[in-house]
């Protein structure tokens, strides 16, 4: 009976500090949930983008208005989900999404909780639209669209103008991967590039993957902004540099990671635009609710030591990447 009595003690304690802590916010104090599916340095920038414009509107855990509860799943789907279910138990007052597998998620598991997403693709991209092509009511942010690939193709031709053979890893359990696969062909066939492209499900393969590609003797490797690149980036470029085949993308992030050139959204700026939404929302109280914005802010930069690396001269328009 007695060892009953500790045990119930231990526990009525226990709950009382959580719940304390789950309680601590001031009543004006607005409460994020953010959302990551990976580990990730690009994702990062549209984090850090976010809260950067939070802060410019007034909101901050500085000032003590604002809390926001990280979550990264590290490429575990069941952590995601739990993520979820820990933002919806505790009752967040906005779940911001990074990522399209996060958007995806959360969408499915929000429980009535708005949701800002960013670096995802236009929502019926994602398979995230009724059958009226309608988007979830509760869902606001900033999407890319697939043209950011007509542009990101043609500007390897600014780089290697006898470039033929283009090699891409994609992710056959993501639509938006399946997509862009299919518009990087269509644009490929466009301005006579050969299209390589080899499957895979998750980051561990990417080591064999690319190898593979290099032995198809690839002239360029063309980096997809998902999840898995972004997980795995280092493995591929360590692969491309030793073949001699130089990277390109679509993205300033991995350009900072190594790759030659990008052309298309910044990540922090994605961020940023995200979080000047997620304020306007706070702002209203949610009456005015936002909506879905195109990501609005491209730049075309290179990396000057991988440039340097393949002996490329530097393509008109575009500036060098501070590393």
């Amino acid at each position: 009976m007695y060892g009953l009595l500790k045990v119930m003690f231990t526990i009525g304690i226990s709950v009382f500090f959580f719940s304390c802590g789950e309680k601590e916010n001031r009543p004006d104090q607005k409460v994020i949930g953010f959302l990551d599916a990976v580990e990730d340095a690009t994702l990062a920038l549209a984090a850090d983008g976010f809260k950067e414009a939070l802060e410019e509107r007034g909101l901050s855990e500085e000032e003590g208005n604002l809390r926001i509860i990280s979550r990264n799943a590290q490429g575990d789907m069941s952590l995601l989900v739990q993520s979820l279910q820990y933002f919806t138990s505790t009752g967040v007052d906005l779940i911001a999404a990074n990522s399209t597998i996060s958007t995806i998620t959360a969408v499915q598991r929000s429980r009535g909780i708005p949701i800002c997403m960013m670096v995802a693709p236009e929502p019926h991209m994602a398979g995230l639209t009724n059958s009226e092509g309608q988007s979830p009511d509760l869902l606001f942010g900033v999407y890319e669209t697939l043209d950011y690939i007509d542009t990101s193709l043609a500007m390897i031709l600014d780089w290697v103008p006898d470039v033929q053979r283009v090699g891409l890893i994609y992710n056959q359990a993501e639509t938006q991967s399946l997509n862009a696969l299919e518009r990087v062909r269509e644009t490929g066939a466009q301005i006579g590039l050969e299209i390589i492209a080899l499957p895979v499900t998750n980051s561990s393969e990417t080591q064999l993957v690319s190898r593979a590609l290099i032995d198809r003797k690839i002239d360029v490797f063309f980096a997809l902004p998902d999840n898995i690149i972004f997980s795995s980036f280092e493995v591929v470029l360590q692969n491309c540099n030793r073949a001699g085949v130089p990277i390109f993308t679509s993205e300033a992030g991995l350009v900072a990671r190594g790759a030659v050139a990008a052309f298309g959204a910044d990540f922090y700026q994605w961020g940023y635009q995200a979080g000047i939404l997620a304020a306007d929302y706070f702002e209203n109280e949610g009456r005015d609710f936002p909506g879905l914005e195109r990501v609005k802010n491209r730049s075309r930069v290179y990396n000057p030591e991988s440039a340097e690396r393949f002996s490329l001269s530097v393509a008109k328009g575009y500036q060098k990447l501070e590393l």
